[in-house]
């Protein structure tokens, strides 16, 4: 009889961690599929926070993301 409780006992054990496991995945799933954030501010390598518009089109046409066309017209809308 005294075996019979040890053994219920590691069952619910196996279960409560097989629902930590479940649960830390789907918790997991969720992060990855909103990007990693908390929903408030998106990430953006180009833009890190704190930092000035006109700094951040700076970087990015120093990146050669944009090109000098693209920095004017977005200079002059920001000083505009």
């Amino acid at each position: 009889m005294m075996g019979f409780g040890v053994m219920m006992l590691g069952g619910l054990f196996s279960v409560v961690l097989l629902v930590i496991i479940i649960g830390v995945a789907i918790w997991l799933i969720a992060t990855v599929a909103r990007g990693g954030s908390s929903g408030v501010q998106q990430w953006h390598p180009s833009a890190p926070a704190g930092q000035a518009p006109l700094d951040i089109l700076q970087v990015r046409y120093a990146k050669g993301e944009i090109t000098k066309e693209q920095y004017e017209q977005m200079k002059r809308d920001l000083d505009g």
